[in-house]
């Protein structure tokens, strides 16, 4: 064990350079860093919110508008369906979650219950030939068609689980570092975005559902009766944003929707001047949306957002190269923020905010100058202990493995891009604590050995040899429970466990390896007789 290979001095001067060199980033202002060579490591440790400051949101997907917006599109592609099989029909509604009608002719009612399992049907999961609806017989000539609960919940669920990858590309678009987004229960989501000093517009942007559709402006409705909430079949009345009406009746089925964009950016009208938002279809958008335009010049179309018209243009001419401009009252922020949101997708549901809290920076200021007292606390502590107990030699050599280890904890965060939080203080410091235990181990058993009557080389060898299991044991165990704790736990919890991680392997490195080579090059220098340890 206490051969001095040159691939341990190696190793140990590898490591410390590694340690020195991404740690230094840490400690130098940003000028400084700007100034350094490009070879230069830049990357710095991410501060979590409790330390930087920041927003934290708790937002609940609206799970039941999602049901609401399935049941409303199955009414439409119901009334589509029959149409086009050339089944008459009357009284189709929407009662209690379910869908019912009745079939003009009772002869058809097998047949229109057919088409309808084949268009509006989709397969369920881990089944075969199963499908997420059911369509009933009812009465003499009726039909009811119902979904099936499970199938729902799985769609709510797939929601949710949507809706976190979406706002993370919105929030990352935002240009904040490191956000937390975990899912919490069943459809509740927790977004903590650290340096997000203003929480309103990671609101607006996270909660906005983003649903942008391209509908045809239905021209034949009475507006009177519209405005009274009788709208024609297969329409529906929507504000209106254009400053010219307050309100638009549009039809229902959508000629493009937002999903086939490809990318939005914010820009400027060549001819007013004004801030637009800039987009592109993908190959399938930009053909569908050049035959709508072809087959309805001189009409108008409603470019709708969250429900909301935009501004309704009219067609002058087949539009055909895939892209376009949407135009409306914005800002150059307002439209930055739009083609944010169209290049992260629409969210699956409408988000409501169930509570909103804000960490100042102030307070993360005073978190950080806490955790460096602590720390500083707990190495000088460190270092008294291990000087009194083994001498100035022996604790010495531990106290600059320590530094060396605190050197590549905070170079793995730095490379890695981990967030440091508070706990993730509280684990460095107890890393600093448990990575002095192997020291420990190894001195005590080297102090045996002497005591035993063996020379000062064989009671060294023995040390390091005889402690290594114990050592290996006791760290195993810690990094198993790091392990599970950055499994199953979450935000601060994660952050500890993740700091503990790192400072197992790096300790179990230092202690041993580091310790190893030390003494190693110290007992070659000097040939003692006896250890100055007992």
């Amino acid at each position: 064990m206490m051969t001095l290979s040159r691939w341990k001095i190696i190793a140990v001067v590898l490591a410390a350079i590694f340690g020195v060199l991404f740690s230094l980033p840490n400690l130098l202002p940003q000028q400084t860093l700007a100034s350094m060579p490009a070879f230069f490591p830049r990357q710095q440790l991410n501060l979590g919110l409790d330390l930087q400051g920041g927003s934290h949101l708790l937002l609940e997907v609206d799970t039941e508008a999602l049901r609401a917006e399935r049941l409303v599109n199955t009414v439409e592609d119901t009334r589509v369906t029959l149409t086009a099989e050339r089944i008459a029909f009357s009284d189709l509604r929407e009662q209690g979650g379910e869908i019912t009608l009745q079939i003009t002719d009772p002869a058809r009612r097998s047949a229109a219950a057919a088409a309808l399992r084949t268009a509006l049907g989709t397969p369920l999961a881990g089944t075969t030939g199963g499908s997420d609806i059911t369509v009933n017989n009812e009465g003499e000539a009726g039909l009811r068609i119902s979904f099936v609960e499970a199938a729902m919940d799985a769609e709510a669920g797939k929601a949710v689980e949507q809706s976190i990858e979406i706002i993370r590309r919105r929030i990352d678009e935002l240009g904040t570092k490191e956000p937390t987004i975990i899912r919490q229960g069943v459809d509740r989501i927790v977004v903590q975005a650290p340096g997000e000093s203003d929480p309103e517009r990671l609101k607006n942007v996270i909660g906005q559902t983003a649903k942008l559709t391209f509908q045809m402006v239905d021209e034949s409705a009475d507006l009177a009766a519209a405005a009274e909430g009788r709208a024609p079949p297969g329409s529906e009345v929507l504000p209106s944003e254009d400053g010219l009406t307050p309100f638009i009746v549009v039809r229902r089925r959508a000629l493009v929707s937002g999903e086939m964009l490809t990318d939005a950016s914010q820009g400027f009208d060549s001819q007013t001047g004004e801030a637009v938002v800039n987009f592109r279809f993908n190959s399938m958008g930009a053909r569908r949306f050049g035959e709508a335009t072809a087959e309805s010049i001189g009409q108008r179309f409603a470019i709708v957002l969250d429900g909301r018209v935009i501004s309704a243009p009219v067609i002058r001419s087949a539009i055909t190269g895939g892209s376009g401009m949407i135009s409306g009252s914005f800002t150059p922020e307002s439209a930055n923020d739009l083609a944010v949101l169209l290049r992260a997708g629409a969210l699956p549901a409408p988000l409501t905010v169930e509570e909103q809290r804000t960490v100042g920076a102030e307070l993360g200021a005073d978190a950080v100058r806490a955790g460096q007292i602590s720390t500083g606390i707990g190495f000088v502590t460190i270092l008294v202990f291990m000087v009194l107990a083994y001498g100035g030699l022996f604790g010495g050599i531990s106290v600059v493995a320590l530094l060396i280890n605190a050197l590549l904890i905070f170079a793995i965060m730095s490379v890695t891009q981990a967030t440091l939080t508070l706990p993730g203080i509280a684990g460095l410091i107890l890393t600093l604590a448990v990575a002095v235990d192997a020291n420990v181990l190894i001195y005590e058993r080297m102090r045996d050995e002497i005591r035993a009557g063996r020379t000062a080389i064989a009671a060294m060898d023995a040390g390091f040899s005889k402690a290594m299991s114990s050592i290996i044991d006791a760290n195993v165990t810690t990094i198993l429970a790091a392990l599970i704790m950055f499994q199953f736990g979450s935000g601060p919890v994660r952050g500890f466990a993740w700091t503990l991680s790192i400072g197992v392997v790096t300790s179990v490195f230092t202690a041993v390896l580091v310790t190893q080579v030390l003494l190693a090059l110290w007992f070659r220098a000097t040939r003692p007789k006896t250890l100055p340890i007992v």
